[in-house]
């Protein structure tokens, strides 16, 4: 069953136009990739109250697809120049519809 995966990114003090950057690269990289495995898509959004935070909204064919390449370590290694820009570890939720 398809869901949805709300992350937090909150990037370091003034780092944020460039977390969106990184993201926006990493998306064009392995997009086609995460397509493949299950990925339906995301979008990005800046929070407007908070000058150092990223939303990502993405949605996903399965929280079981989602979970794969999270732990696939190329994720990670593809994940880890944005970590450093992270002022705190992210915050995923993985959401499913209740209807």
């Amino acid at each position: 069953m398809a869901v949805k995966v709300v992350v937090e990114l909150k990037a370091k003090p003034g780092k944020r136009d460039e977390l969106k950057r990184l993201f926006e690269t990493l998306m064009t990289e392995i997009g086609p990739s995460l397509k493949e495995k299950g990925s339906l898509g995301s979008a990005l959004y800046a929070v407007l109250d908070d000058p150092d935070l990223l939303v990502e909204i993405a949605d996903w064919e399965s929280a079981e697809a989602h979970e794969a390449v999270m732990r696939d370590p190329a994720t990670a290694g593809a994940l880890a120049p944005g970590l450093e820009l992270l002022a705190s570890p992210f915050k995923a939720m993985i959401l499913r519809g209740t209807t």
